[in-house]
């Protein structure tokens, strides 16, 4: 069985202007995918071209083996898609908004009541959307996304702006999809989530995918590892930041623990961020 979406030399403009240049990368079935980069950097114009919602101006679109967008109908039929954007209707109930979408879908016998248990909406299903915060709103798109139980998803800023809560709700729900075998397609400027559930990230900027690895391979061969030391010089408390690679940093860490009064010692690993500044020349936000 092969990926279930392959994206080779795809490109989109804007009156001129390159949104999508020359993208390719494939993604398998159980992975979780993370498109990371700033606001503006191609990532919800790629998955516009992904879902059929674009055609290309170059470059191939294959999902679940079938071409985008000569096949669009079926494969919308197998995906679920869920943008930034809250687009529900507010004067029905959570559980009516779903069952209006699954009838779009020709679906007769989802179990609403279970998706909406599963968003943690189980106790607000009857109630009209309007009365929903930002979170539960985000909560009951991600619910509707998943009514086809899709082989793909594609998620678009899934938790931005969302509380802890509500954040961690839809990142437990991403990684069960991944685990039920569904690929899934997260883009985010949220360095922190995408090296929580990707499997891989990918660096995208201006249009471009810069770098495209496992989080941990990125940060171990683009990073810089280092130890932060507290100590207790008199009445005054002082921070060193000591490189681990070399042999400039152990020397000194030595040296201050044979000194005394280390109050604390903290390891650090490079964050996907400090990666992304390494390749792009600039930050996230």
């Amino acid at each position: 069985m092969g990926p279930a979406l392959v994206a080779e030399g795809i490109g989109y403009d804007y009156d001129g202007t390159l949104a999508v240049d020359d993208v390719s990368f494939d993604l398998a079935r159980g992975e979780v995918l993370g498109f990371l980069g700033p606001n503006g950097a191609g990532k919800s114009t790629t998955i516009k071209l992904l879902t059929g919602q674009l055609e290309p101006r170059s470059g191939r679109i294959s999902v679940l083996g079938m071409d985008m967008p000569r096949q669009r109908g079926e494969i919308q039929a197998r995906i679920g898609v869920c943008f930034e954007e809250k687009n529900v209707y507010p004067s029905l109930t959570g559980r009516e908004n779903l069952a209006f979408f699954a009838r779009l879908f020709g679906l007769h016998d989802v179990d609403l009541d279970e998706l909406l248990a599963r968003v943690g909406l189980e106790e607000r299903g009857r109630d009209r959307v309007n009365r929903y915060s930002k979170g539960m709103r985000q909560r009951l798109m991600v619910a509707r996304t998943l009514l086809n139980e899709p082989d793909v998803l594609f998620l678009d800023e899934p938790t931005d702006g969302l509380d802890p809560v509500s954040a961690r709700t839809i990142r437990q729900l991403i990684r069960a999809e991944a685990d039920r075998g569904a690929a899934v397609l997260l883009t985010t400027h949220d360095m922190y989530e995408a090296d929580q559930l990707s499997d891989r990230v990918a660096f995208i900027d201006r249009g471009k995918v810069l770098a495209l690895d496992p989080p941990e391979e990125l940060k171990l061969a683009h990073g810089t590892r280092s130890v932060r030391v507290r100590v207790r010089t008199g009445e005054q408390i002082e921070e060193h930041v000591l490189p681990l690679d070399g042999d400039g940093g152990a020397a000194e860490l030595q040296a201050l623990v044979e000194a005394g009064n280390v109050l604390t010692i903290h390891t650090e690993e490079a964050t996907l961020e400090d990666v992304f500044v390494a390749f792009a020349g600039r930050g996230l936000t």
